[in-house]
């Protein structure tokens, strides 16, 4: 039996050596993350077994990897004496939970896409400028953010709404500006906080109510105001080295919940309670009696009739009278098996004006518990603030403030030619900048395009701008109308315009990875679709192209100049040349389709880094919509059209996928456009 049993022996080994070869091969998508990690940190020898092409992380044991199955998992190389950056493929790494790549000499900017999976991250005492990476908000399962002592610098933005298990965050030594982003109050699980040695200013609020926090370290900023009473009691607070108020702090907000920090037993712990018990009932009945005296003031000042109807809030209807505030319900998510399918999904097309301010509306992929009469935030659930909502005595009720023309005229040095960023059909685009540092964008309305003795049209157009609120809008903040001049004042987005990075110069295409430009293309459809799906009656934008999209610090993009459509009805043009849809030579003709034909030449705009019109190229190529859409359905000549800029850093999977989108949009008949929700969905799976 012998013979017999060696053919059968030398197979079962021969399976369990290629078995345990198959296991031990590392994801492809892996490896080249951290080929691209190891080439872009200078190919250190002290890193042992990494190379920069090919290899098997996982079966070879690479050196600070560690690997379940076929995915990496963890990234251990703290103290190594690296150097460079670390890439821009981190953010492939599907599975890695852990991320330490603290005390080294790393520099340059922390990779804006940054694996989603992550719960440990630690890049602190190496050299990374920048902000911190945008990809933060996305990792619902972080419990350790340290980049403490680096460069980083520029404003936190508010991406913490979506973290509720993070413990520890550790931003020290740094030259981080601004205010505590508002968002810091939803860590809830948030034990110790480390803000010491940066240049933040502002109150401390948002720390307050956090309930496990015991451990705060702010010291060496520009804090000002009063230090919270609920911080006082917790285990380890370092506050000195800011500009800290010496009169008597104000009473708390009612409302405000107390956080009992003392844990000693015993009847007067008992006592402590009931006292703040009785407190906390006395606050909220007396809460409650101003806020009926608030309603009742409100609705008779309802009744009263103003100057300007920019003032008057929406009247409540029969059927909605009496209806509570609602929180809008997670989008369905639409599903595409082919390019077929997405073409095939229709809307109607509108061409509402925004004559009649907008409310929001049921769609398909936004569901709502009640019949909505008031404009929502469809994105995240509206927070009420002091800052958010006007007092009782105030006439603005839409929360935007009112500025006077001489503050306005000084922080714009006079609207002189050195602060303008910005003219079009509309009027022009100033730059204010405040003593206390604030800075705004002011746009001033060509007073020709508002009919003559009609000073309620320019307070209609604020009131029906100042209802639209979407995380990728460019907010705005107030308006001034006096002597004749009617002023809009947005937010000042210090990155520019996607024009700008595209196209005004090359140093500014350098950050817009190919994963960037697929994120600033899903914010600005999603924008574009609150504007046709959420608002009702629909509002078409008319004039969307890369000048009007701009981009913060994280270069997360917000949609401006929307609601301006009745505007462009009276303008000879709607848009640059390029941007108009074929069947917009009478602007009239423009509807719902005619943005999504826009859209679509901003998409050509971020794939191939083009105008949309360039006279100094060849007759055949000036028009970037002609010359590109006969090539987008070839993968060969695709990658010849992409930006140089991208350095062919890009899947070409991802980059055909994209394309396929675009030549949807840009189709010359509306009727075979899709509808912008069909857009955001496909984008979706691109991100």
């Amino acid at each position: 039996m012998a013979p017999n049993l060696q053919p059968s022996i030398l197979f079962i080994a021969c399976f369990g050596i290629f078995t345990s070869v198959v296991l031990a091969k590392t994801d492809s998508q892996d490896v080249s993350a951290l080929n691209d990690a190891y080439k872009s940190m200078n190919s250190p020898s002290k890193l042992n077994g990494w190379s920069s092409s090919g290899g098997d992380p996982c079966g070879d044991s690479w050196d600070g990897i560690t690997c379940k199955g076929s995915s990496v998992t963890e990234i251990k190389v703290s103290g190594r004496g690296l150097s460079g950056s670390l890439g821009y493929q981190l953010g492939n790494l599907k599975s890695l939970t852990y991320l330490d790549v603290s005390k080294n000499n790393l520099n340059g900017n922390l990779p804006y896409q940054l694996p989603e999976s992550l719960v440990y991250l630690d890049g602190s005492e190496n050299d990374f400028n920048g902000n911190v990476p945008y990809s933060v908000s996305l990792m619902n399962d972080l419990s350790y953010l340290n980049l403490g002592r680096n460069n980083l610098n520029g404003e936190l933005s508010d991406m913490f709404q979506k973290l509720p298990k993070l413990e520890t965050i550790d931003l020290s030594s740094n030259q981080l500006t601004g205010k505590l982003p508002q968002s810091f109050a939803n860590l809830t699980g948030l034990k110790t906080v480390h803000l010491q040695d940066n240049q933040f200013k502002g109150s401390i609020n948002s720390l307050r109510d956090l309930p496990q926090i015991d451990d705060v370290n702010v010291a060496n900023n520009q804090f000002t105001g009063w230090i919270p009473n609920e911080l006082k009691n917790i285990g380890n607070l370092e506050t000195g080295g800011n500009k800290w108020s010496n009169s008597k702090a104000p009473s708390p907000p009612p409302g405000t919940r107390h956080i009992d920090r003392d844990s000693s037993g015993g009847g007067g712990g008992s006592s402590k309670a009931l006292i703040t018990g009785i407190i906390v009932a006395v606050a909220t009945i007396g809460g409650l009696i101003f806020f009926a005296g608030l309603i009742a003031l409100l609705c008779r000042r309802r009744n009263t009739h103003h100057s300007s109807h920019f003032f008057d809030e929406e009247k409540p209807t029969e059927e909605t009278k009496g209806k509570p505030l609602f929180t809008p319900q997670s989008s369905q998510m639409l599903q595409f098996d082919s390019m077929d399918d997405f073409r095939g999904q229709k809307t109607v097309d509108s061409n509402t004006s925004v004559e009649t301010r907008p409310s929001v509306k049921r769609t398909s992929s936004v569901s709502f518990k009640n019949t909505p009469t008031f404009h929502l935030i469809p994105s995240s659930p509206v927070v009420a603030t002091p800052d958010r909502f006007a007092s009782p005595d105030s006439p603005d009720t839409h929360g935007v403030k009112v500025f006077a023309l001489a503050d306005l005229q000084n922080s714009a040095a006079g609207f002189s030619p050195s602060r303008l960023i910005g003219e079009g059909t509309i009027g022009r685009v100033y730059k204010a900048k405040y003593q206390d540092g604030r800075k705004f964008a002011v746009k001033e309305i060509d007073s020709s395009l508002l009919g003559k003795g009609n000073p309620e049209e320019f307070s209609h157009i604020v009131s029906n701008i100042s209802s639209i609120h979407h995380p990728n809008m460019a907010e705005l903040v107030g308006y001034c109308s006096e002597q004749g001049r009617n002023l809009l004042v947005y937010e000042y987005f210090t990155s520019g315009s996607l024009n700008r990075f595209l196209h005004q110069s090359d140093d500014f295409s350098k950050p817009l990875t190919w994963n960037t430009r697929i994120r600033i293309a899903l914010g600005t459809a999603q924008a574009i679709e609150y504007l046709h799906d959420v608002c009702s009656p629909p509002l078409v934008h008319k004039n969307v192209k890369s000048s009007n999209i701009l981009l913060d610090n994280e270069l997360t993009p917000h949609l401006s100049d929307y609601g301006m459509a009745n505007f462009h009805h009276r303008t000879s043009q709607n848009l640059g040349v390029g941007y108009n849809a074929p069947e917009c030579t009478d602007p009239s003709a423009y509807t719902l389709k005619s943005d999504v034909y826009s859209f679509g030449v901003v998409m050509l705009e971020l794939l191939t880094g083009r105008m949309p019109y360039d006279s100094d190229r060849p007759k055949g190529e000036q028009s970037l919509v002609r010359w590109a859409k006969p090539q987008l359905k070839d993968m060969e000549t695709l990658e010849a059209m992409a930006d140089p800029a991208l350095c062919g850093l890009y899947s070409p999977e991802s980059v055909s996928a994209f394309a396929d989108i675009v030549s949807i949009c840009v189709m010359s008949e509306p009727g075979l456009r899709p509808p912008v929700s069909n857009v955001v969905e496909a984008l979706k799976k691109l991100v």
